[in-house]
């Protein structure tokens, strides 16, 4: 039996759905608030929710996402009285089934309630997803979980799919998973870097060549599409392809065929595509530097990769297996993490994201030597900088309270040793606001030995260490 959750604040709204739900044998709970709904939920399992926006303590869409990303996750159809294409828009991206306006007419939301309530109960007698070996890929965040439901739909099907999401995110890892975890999972997986081959050998590369076929072809080549025959073929960097190449591949994607460069005979291919990019393909097809009909044939289904500053406490444990990973591989003893040192990784933006941090941590092995716990002192200086906040300027940018003037008149312009100082007695400011007057901690954010600190302070006639 289906069960209904009614989130809405006019009661004549509410006995209206009641009576309908009940005439079609269904259960149903009612709340008038955000915060009734929100109690009721976290209580039963729901198939479906009804939910208007306008309510006493918020709006609707705050809650939406909880509800699409709980363990249930029901079918939501939104019902509001001050409906807007900015509200349909997110609604629809957070997964919403509808979006209907009231006034409404009986038949206007019986029928969406009907297929969703349909859909549902076809949903749950369907066969699960295949329990999904995902070894390699690291995180429990709602938003990692999302791709990996996305990663186990792709591998049930041959469809070709397009892997999109900033550098360094993991779309290598995910296309091997999708991979692994299909049917073709005991034949090649094949990947090349589009952006790494050279324009004049990206077609004899992917499609092969007969001896002879250019200048410096001394032998006959096999093709990356014949090599992953039977397996799948992954196209990293995709859209650095040049459009003639990007004609032949469309071609063999379409007549699952191939013919070598130089060759007379087509040879056949069984592949399954997984493309990736960090580039806004749909711009590119509007500057005419992508082809339209190739984005539609390798994005059959798209995954979205989320970036590492979306992923939560997934950094926590991306550190902790990364750096046990990093530690046998170098031979060394796994070493302690100090909280201090998480928290510091958790506040950076990571702008080459799991890559980026990868290589962070690389560093910081070297630099902690035989240390047996890692402190914030072993991360590399931008990293520790970007931290403070000196004077509501970027962390990023090390600037004096009163910039540097643009003017060309001596007086207006410091000194190298004045502007020295001055950041330096910015940063000590900001270091004794961080440690909260605790010298020890002070020493372990700043890297600097109780003696240096002191010292500094002394020059700068500042105090503030109360242990």
């Amino acid at each position: 039996m289906i069960n209904v959750l009614i989130i809405d604040d006019d009661l004549k709204i509410c006995l209206f759905f009641s009576r309908l739900l009940e005439q079609m044998g269904h259960c149903f709970k009612a709340a008038h608030t955000i915060s009734q709904g929100r109690q009721l939920f976290e209580k039963e399992a729901f198939d479906l929710v009804l939910l208007d926006l306008e309510l006493p303590d918020g709006n609707g869409l705050e809650i939406l996402p909880e509800f699409i990303h709980s363990f249930s996750s029901p079918e939501v159809i939104i019902i509001t009285g001050t409906g807007n294409a900015r509200g349909a828009e997110l609604a629809f991206k957070y997964g919403a089934w509808d979006y209907i306006q009231k006034p409404f007419l009986l038949e206007e939301v019986s029928l969406p309630i009907t297929r969703a309530i349909q859909y549902r109960t076809e949903k749950q007698a369907a066969p699960k997803l295949i329990s999904l070996d995902r070894s390699k890929i690291i995180g429990e965040s709602p938003a990692l979980h999302e791709c990996l439901k996305e990663v186990a739909k792709a591998a049930s099907t041959d469809a070709s799919v397009l892997i999109t999401g900033e550098t360094g995110t993991g779309k290598e890892l995910f296309a091997k998973a999708i991979h692994e975890n299909s049917k073709r999972a005991s034949s090649s997986f094949v990947a090349v870097d589009c952006g790494a081959l050279p324009e004049t050998l990206v077609e004899g590369t992917l499609f092969g060549h007969e001896k002879g076929a250019f200048t410096g072809a001394g032998k006959r080549q096999e093709g990356l599409l014949v090599q992953a025959h039977g397996g799948t073929l992954m196209l990293d960097e995709v859209g650095d392809l040049p459009l003639a190449a990007q004609k032949s591949l469309l071609r063999t994607l379409q007549e699952r065929r191939v013919r070598p460069l130089g060759g007379t005979v087509e040879i056949p291919v069984d592949i399954r595509l997984v493309s990736a990019t960090n580039l806004d393909l749909d711009q590119m097809v509007s500057q005419k530097l992508f082809r339209e009909d190739l984005l539609y044939r390798i994005r059959a289904m798209e995954i979205k990769l989320p970036a590492l500053r979306d992923r939560g406490d997934d950094i926590e444990e991306i550190v902790l297996k990364k750096l046990h990973e990093l530690s046998r591989r170098y031979n060394m003893e796994t070493k302690a993490v100090s909280s201090e040192f998480l928290q510091l990784l958790k506040a950076q933006k990571w702008p080459g994201n799991i890559r980026e941090l990868v290589n962070v941590l690389e560093y910081v092995l070297a630099s902690s030597g035989m240390d047996p716990t890692l402190f914030p002192k072993h991360l590399p200086p931008e990293y520790r900088l970007s931290s403070l906040e000196f004077d509501s300027v970027p962390a990023n940018t090390l600037r004096m309270q009163h910039p540097v003037s643009h003017s060309t008149e001596k007086d207006d312009f410091p000194t190298l040793n004045a502007y020295r100082t001055a950041l330096e007695k910015t940063y000590l400011k900001e270091l004794i606001q961080r440690a909260k007057g605790n010298r020890l901690k002070a020493g372990e954010l700043s890297g600097l030995s109780q003696s240096r600190l002191y010292s500094l302070l002394s020059k700068h006639d500042l105090s503030g260490f109360s242990k």
